[in-house]
């Protein structure tokens, strides 16, 4: 049996996650991501080994943080403002871009990114080129930029699974 086989080496992939885009494209469909299946849907599919969530850091919000950790993921923070609106904006596109392209980048064959935004247009152009963009996993339509046209064969759209992806309050339906 030892020689039939060689021992194949597994690709290790780290899933890259815009929070806010994530969000904010499941909320316009109108449902609610369940963060935990979300964690085993990247697993399972895109056998994601690491997943590091991007996100604006607000104090009041550790419980939300601590049960992410406790689900599997990595947490990256950026600091919040507030705009001229009292909105609180927590852009986190530079710090995926990098991660992905320096600080993770020796560490991961593929990386699966969770974000429709074009302002990753140059970063997937430049993973392609070295054969480590795995997906692109889109919230909905609303949420793709035009820019992502380009990579049509690495797009999956999220709403697509929403039956295995959506969270359903279990204390409603008892």
């Amino acid at each position: 049996m030892g020689n039939k086989m060689k021992q194949i080496k597994r690709e290790i992939v780290y899933a890259f996650i815009d929070s806010q885009n994530l969000n904010l494209g499941i909320q316009d469909l109108g449902w609610r991501l369940d963060f935990k299946k979300f964690r085993i849907y990247l697993k399972d599919k895109f056998r994601v080994s690491k997943a590091i969530i991007f996100i604006g850091y607000l104090k009041n919000n550790e419980e939300l943080y601590k049960m992410l950790r406790n689900f599997g993921y990595e947490l990256v923070f950026k600091p919040t403002v507030k705009d001229k609106f009292g909105k609180v904006k927590g852009n986190v596109d530079a710090e995926v871009v990098l991660h992905s392209a320096n600080i993770e980048y020796n560490n991961y064959d593929k990386g699966v990114f969770v974000s429709g935004d074009g302002d990753f247009f140059c970063l997937y152009e430049f993973l392609l080129k070295k054969n480590k963009l795995g997906r692109i996993l889109i919230p909905n339509r609303n949420s793709e930029s035009s820019l992502l046209i380009k990579f049509q064969d690495y797009k999956i759209f999220l709403f697509r699974d929403r039956e295995k992806l959506e969270f359903k309050n279990k204390k409603r339906e008892a």
